[in-house]
């Protein structure tokens, strides 16, 4: 019912940038939250940022280099990556708190996940 398309991974140099996209589509009737999660090998799935409720949250290891935001009217998500540090490696996925049109209950969608590799 609800399509999400990621993309914007890739490797990058430690200092860099990158921009992940996250695109919803389908039965939407309503989005109520927005979020970043990442993966490490070896590690569990950890927030990394969070839109809920107009409330904007950053994990403690991304303040001040990440930026999470949203386009409204293209139902699509971003997390602009700055300053990036090799412990930044993961696999990044978005994922979407919404109310599906054809039944208004709420449900959370993920995407497939897309890697980032920060490296030299």
């Amino acid at each position: 019912q609800v399509q999400l398309v990621e993309s914007g991974g890739g490797l990058v140099q430690p200092g860099g940038s990158l921009r992940l996209s996250c695109a919803a589509s389908g039965s939407i009737f309503s989005i109520y939250a927005i979020r970043w999660y990442r993966q490490a090998p070896g590690k569990q799935r950890e927030l990394v940022a969070t839109i809920t409720n107009a409330m904007t949250t950053y994990a403690d290891s991304v303040k001040g280099r990440f930026a999470i935001s949203m386009d409204n009217a293209n139902n699509t998500m971003y997390l602009q990556m700055n300053s990036l540090k090799p412990e930044d490696t993961a696999v990044y996925y978005c994922s979407y708190g919404l109310v599906l049109s054809t039944t208004l209950r709420r449900i959370d969608y993920w995407g497939q996940g897309t890697q980032v590799t920060v490296s030299s």
